[in-house]
């Protein structure tokens, strides 16, 4: 069994996080310095991640090769199942004519483009985050915008800002399920402390949204609007978090920002008129259509919510028939050691092919309910599949790539290096332990990854420190919700969304990374005044 070394250059932590973080500093010079599209980006940095487990962590090639695979395959499964079987739903309405009618709709709420993003990328994307996770929301929102006009760049962008808010309790509050089982902490605690540090952004993050769009001439005409959204959200968030617990705090404060948003729309109506950069204006005015047509449209999303929904809450039961089985050549054969967990520890990989209990799989269901509801015939059908397949290609092999990347450096030890190194930060550390959880959500692309990950660590170190362990582990949760924004995997989702060229992936992420950091910083501000201050 090879035991992992977090220290393997010179004995020294700092040489070490410099080598292990190599592979990140090939993601972020080829994205940010050379624009390189993000498949050709994953792909370096995984050469990258390979040559670092290999020489400076002496990981076996065996065991290096077997992590890559086991990462690839869960890239592939669930995460681009999630994202194929998503905009597979999307291109049904599309190709039927039916999201013209959904446009219409939209638009007879409210034709202003920055409502229309507070409605659809924040408040609806906020709900299919709390039932779905993984890449859902920024897949339906974003392909929702490009539909109703907005550009490819901007949808995916709104998007991925937007889908900060409620990622800490997406999926039927996983990350925090997963987190209260990694650290042994109660969940219900954990709940608490990721509303409280979570709320006060979800409070202004509508309004940041709107501003980053078109800065305060976009802001100031529809501030009510955002006012109204972010307390709807913030508040019902605040409060579900603290008293009812993780599993329905996204759903219900996403409810409440939908409600609060609509009757807004019927009551009040923006005085000044905003153009967003690059979007297509409608050629007519939206039609009004009878309501036997709008509930067949929006059947569709309807039946997507509802299966989301069942699969949330029967997850247990449909997981009963998963293939469940331990990864060839890697499950327990490294030996993970003190200070990254209490005592040596085997480090288990258990590969889930949950066929049935996927999100993906509740989409694809909605897919074909939806696609034999408008009457859409079966070479129509096979022919948006095999678009929806060209389409994603380049997308899946980046998820794939990414996820083998991440998954090595957990595996070799450079990502708990990079840990150990934020973890000596002392006092400063409250503020760390939030960009912790960032960079973990960044490396992986999910919250729950990134609490399976570092959660451990958060606890001991907060152990050393004589910090709240509850707060620190909370802490890693929520910073890493501004993470999700800059992940390859994200972007990736969202480039395949809207059609995005791939050569403007480098731009979107250099669009997306000030607002993750500024984003990032506030969390980690609000933890250290809870730490020092409040506490």
């Amino acid at each position: 069994m090879w035991q992992q070394n977090y220290t393997p250059i010179a004995g020294s932590l700092g040489l070490s996080a410099l080598v292990a973080a190599l592979p990140v500093f090939t993601l972020l010079y080829l994205l940010g310095v050379k624009r390189k599209p993000a498949w050709i980006a994953a792909l370096s940095g995984l050469a990258a991640a390979a040559l670092v487990a290999l020489f400076a962590y002496r990981m076996p090639a065996g065991t290096m090769l077997s992590a890559v695979g086991y990462g690839a395959a869960f890239g592939l499964f669930p995460i681009a199942w999630v994202v194929f079987c998503a905009i597979l739903l999307y291109r049904i309405t599309l190709t039927t004519g039916k999201f013209e009618i959904v446009k219409d709709s939209v638009g007879n709420l409210t034709d202003d483009r920055r409502l229309q993003a507070l409605l659809i990328a924040f408040a609806f994307g906020a709900f299919i985050e709390g039932a779905a996770g993984f890449g859902t929301p920024v897949a339906v929102s974003a392909a929702m915008l490009t539909g109703l006009g907005f550009s490819p760049f901007y949808s995916a962008a709104i998007c991925l800002l937007a889908n900060t808010a409620p990622v800490a309790f997406g999926s039927i509050g996983t990350p925090i399920l997963a987190l209260s089982t990694v650290t042994g902490l109660p969940k219900e605690a954990l709940s608490a402390w990721v509303g409280r540090i979570c709320a006060p952004i979800s409070l202004i993050v509508p309004a940041y949204l709107l501003a980053v769009m078109g800065g305060w001439r976009a802001l100031k005409g529809v501030m009510l609007g955002a006012v109204v959204c972010g307390i709807s959200f913030s508040v019902t968030q605040l409060l579900v978090s603290n008293f009812i617990g993780p599993e329905l705090t996204d759903i219900l404060s996403s409810l409440a920002s939908i409600g609060s948003l609509v009757l807004l729309f019927l009551l009040w109506k923006p005085k000044d008129h905003f153009d967003l950069e690059g979007h297509s204006a409608p050629a007519v005015v939206p039609k009004r259509h009878p309501v036997g047509d709008l509930v067949l449209a929006w059947a569709p999303y309807v039946i997507l919510v509802v299966m989301v929904l069942i699969w949330g809450f029967c997850k247990t039961e449909l997981s009963k028939v998963s293939f469940v089985f331990p990864w060839p050549g890697l499950d327990k054969q490294i030996l993970q050691t003190q200070p990254v967990v209490a005592k040596a520890t085997p480090y288990g990989a258990i590969y889930r092919f949950d066929w049935l209990s996927a999100s993906g799989t509740a989409c694809l269901i909605a897919s074909l309910l939806s696609a034999l509801l408008l009457r859409m015939s079966l070479g129509q059908f096979l022919k948006v599949l095999a678009a929806t397949a060209r389409q994603l290609a380049v997308s899946i092999l980046t998820i794939a790539s990414v996820l083998a990347l991440a998954f090595l450096m957990n595996y070799s030890g450079a990502t708990a290096t990079l840990g150990l190194a934020f973890a000596a930060t002392g006092v400063l550390f409250p503020f760390f332990s939030s960009m912790l959880g960032w960079l973990g959500v960044f490396l992986t692309g999910s919250d729950t990854s990134a609490n399976a990950l570092f959660g451990n660590l958060q606890v001991v170190t907060a152990g050393r420190l004589g910090l709240d362990p509850v707060l620190m582990a909370a802490s890693n949760s929520s910073g890493g919700v501004m993470g999700k924004m800059i992940s390859l995997q994200s972007i990736a989702v969202a480039a395949a969304a809207t059609g995005l060229k791939s050569e403007e992936e480098a731009k979107l992420f250099r669009f997306t990374l000030k607002h993750s950091i500024i984003l990032a910083s506030a969390i980690g501000l609000i933890t250290m005044l809870y730490s020092h201050l409040i506490r």
